[in-house]
């Protein structure tokens, strides 16, 4: 699985980013990188998760961050 990181600049100053793989996975932060730390610790929970329910086996991922 590819896991990619797509980011955003909020009117607020504010950043998002989002794991467009993993539906919901998404997370805000002060700065661009502080978001997408916040997405991928909770993108790695989502995948353990599923592996803890047997929803889906181990599996290779791949991370990529989206240039903004």
């Amino acid at each position: 699985m590819n896991i990619t990181f797509e980011t955003e600049q909020e009117i607020d100053g504010r950043w998002i980013a989002e794991v467009p793989e993993l539906a919901g996975v998404m997370a805000y932060g002060a700065t661009e990188m502080e978001a997408v730390g916040k997405a991928e610790a909770l993108a790695l929970r989502v995948l353990a998760e599923r592996i803890e329910h047997g929803e889906s086996r181990p599996m290779d991922v791949r991370i990529v961050v989206a240039a903004a």
